[in-house]
Parts: C-alpha cells; structure tokens; sequence
C-alpha cells in the first residue's frame, strides 16, 4: 500500500501578543539571531560563544558558580537535571508546596528514591519561613532543601534569602525553581547561598522555548562527585555533561540545539544591555500600570501585595463570566493570549503575563482595552 503525499505546505503562524506565564513574546533580535548559519556543535567559534553564554548567564544569576550553563532542554528538565543529580535513594529532602511546580518538586524527590518532607502553605500565599524552621527542626538530617522562587501556577514571591539561610543553619544544600523569576526579580544566587538553581528560556528572558539556564554551587558539586550511586539519567548526568560544557577541550556528549543557543545567547546579550537593575524596575512599573487598569476593571489579585510578582499577574475572573470562553475571544478577536488557571485555581483565575519583552505599555493597553471589552460583553 502507497501512503500518499500530504497536501500540507509551509507552516505560517499566526500574530500573537503573548501576554500569559509564557511563553513570553519573542523579540525581533532574537529570532533573528536564530535564522544566522547553523554550525557544528564542536566548532570553535561555536564552543567560543558557549563560554559567552555561561558568562552571561552567571551575570543574570549574579553567581561566580562555573557550572553555569543552559541545559539542551525545557525548564521541566532543568528541574530534573537539579534532582536526579543531587537527591540519592535515601536522602531526606525539604520540598516547599504553594502550587502546581513545588507539587513537581515533590514528584522528582520520589522518583528519585528520596524521603520526602513536605512543607504545605496555601495556593496564592508565599513559602512560611517559619514552617520550614518547624520542619527543619523535626528533620535536622535533611541533605536538601527546595522551594519554587515564584510560583508560576500562581505569582506568589517567596523571600529567598531568608529559606536559604534557614537551610544553610541545618547544613542542607538549597534547590530553586527561578523559572519565571530570571530576569525580571532580583535573583541573588551567591548573596543567597542557593546552591541549585534552574530557569528557562521562555519567559523573562524573552527567548523561544526550549532551554533550561542551571547553576550549581561548588559545594553541589562536591556532592554529585561523592554520589555512592549513578546517576540515574544519563542525558543529565552533570559528570558526562561537565566535559561538554566546561575544559579546553571538549568533549561530545550530545547534539547542542545550535540556533537555539544563538538566540538564548542574543537575549542575554540584551539583557546585559538594558542591565539587571533597570530590567527588574521595568516590570516593576509596567505591573503597577497593570494592576491599576486591572483593580479599575473590577478584578481582584489573588495574591496579596506584598507577595505579588510583578511579572505574572493572576487574577480572580469575575462572577459570570465564562472564563474558557473569554480568553478565547481574547485570542480570536484581539490575537492575545493570557493564561487559565492550574491545579485548584483551574477555571477560576486568569495569568496575565508581564514577562521580558512581552513587558510593554503597548501590551498593557492592548490587554486592558481587550479584556474590558470581552468583559462587558
């Protein structure tokens, strides 16, 4: 039997203004940049901007780590490359849950043959400081420690600084999901003493999806050399990865997306050009014009102030309102895309989006004017 030819020509997407927790809008130098001539993987200029790349990322870390580098992966699996690297069968780990990515936390300590510990607050509320010091204090052999920095499920901001130090008075390393935080919060890796810390591409990095910036601490270091047992992933096993990523001479170990990288690489470069500060003001600013349009329209945060990130605006979609229907008016009749709800907050929120470029006045009043429009309709 002869399978016939698809009639299916070149894919032509359409325009949209991505305002929900990511992907974030993609600027014009970036993808760009992805269109120059792919090289080979092992190519010397290539290996050449690999060392630029982990030099920028250490600038948007604000770490010295040298094993800071972007996995050839989405940020799910900069998660994993974080635990199955540093969590042994039998360790006792600490997870934070306060949404849908410490609930992920807690799945990867499991799988990876850990005892789990889990510290519970509220969906919308920051990390306690004082239930971790409680949980710590009934578990004081715990090796590890993990929290998600901003919860993207729903823009809640814990204070970083203080679970660490917290962690780091028990002799436990520290684990951080800074997904959406990267880039557009401070993100103080060595002034926190957070010793694993993973992100991605697609958010407030303003790059296309599919990489995840890792960077681990000396002393994380130390412990994936004195692991007892494999690795149980080869792809991420960090000791095969090493010879890839850092040395004179490297080694293979797989594939690199290339153009990928260029265009990771070419966010970074942006980055450093506005500089860290005047990025985190920027989102700062544009999420108070926000919110002021969003409280004028009637709609409620569903985190309290002092917790809120400036980047990812969730809101509680007002009584009537078929909130299913609404945003896919957004996106047919205005082309932008907010977020829905996840887990618990499934069809009761919307995430609205105010990460890397897609953090723009344009944006906002795109988004203000639409969402008026649908919501007195």
């Amino acid at each position: 039997m002869k399978v016939a030819r698809p009639e299916i020509r070149s894919f032509q997407p359409p325009v949209r203004t991505l305002m929900g927790p990511g992907p974030s809008d993609v600027p014009p130098r970036v993808l760009s940049a992805m269109a120059r001539p792919t090289v080979g993987h092992l190519d010397p200029a290539f290996v050449g901007m690999m060392d630029e790349l982990k030099s920028l990322l250490r600038y948007a870390f604000q770490t010295e780590n040298e094993l800071t580098f972007p996995v050839s992966a989405p940020g799910s699996v900069g998660m994993e490359t974080c635990f199955v690297n540093l969590v042994s069968p039998g360790d006792k780990v600490i997870v934070c849950i306060n949404g849908v990515f410490g609930q992920r936390m807690a799945e990867n300590v499991r799988r990876a043959g850990g005892v789990l510990v889990i510290v519970e607050d509220p969906w919308g509320a920051p990390v306690d400081p004082a239930k971790v010091e409680e949980a710590f204090a009934a578990n004081p052999d715990a090796a590890l420690f993990a929290f998600v920095h901003a919860e993207t499920s729903t823009g809640a901001l814990s204070d970083a600084a203080t679970l660490a130090a917290i962690a780091r008075r028990y002799g436990a390393l520290t684990i951080m999901d800074c997904v959406t935080s990267l880039g557009g919060v401070p993100v103080l890796l060595d002034a926190w003493g957070i010793d694993a810390a993973y992100s991605g591409s697609q958010k407030c990095l303003s790059s296309t999806p599919g990489l995840s910036p890792v960077s681990f601490s000396p002393a994380a270091v130390e412990r994936i050399r004195a692991r007892k047992t494999p690795c149980p992933s080869w792809f991420q096993d960090l000791s095969l990865v090493l010879g890839y990523w850092s040395g004179a001479k490297r080694t293979y170990h797989h594939t690199a997306p290339v153009n990928p990288l260029y265009g990771l690489h070419e966010s970074l470069v942006m980055l450093a050009e506005e500089g860290l500060e005047a990025a985190w003001q920027r989102h700062r600013d544009n999420h108070l014009q926000l919110r002021a349009g969003l409280e004028a329209l009637g709609l409620n945060f569903v985190v309290r102030e002092d917790a809120r990130l400036p980047q990812l605006n969730t809101v509680w979609v007002p009584e009537g309102i078929d909130e299913a229907a609404a945003r896919t008016r957004l996106l047919q009749e205005f082309g932008l895309e907010i977020g829905a709800g996840l887990g618990v907050l499934a069809g009761k929120v919307w995430r609205i989006g105010l990460m890397g470029h897609s953090s723009r006045q344009a944006n906002i009043a795109l988004c203000l004017a639409a969402l008026k429009t649908v919501i007195q309709r």
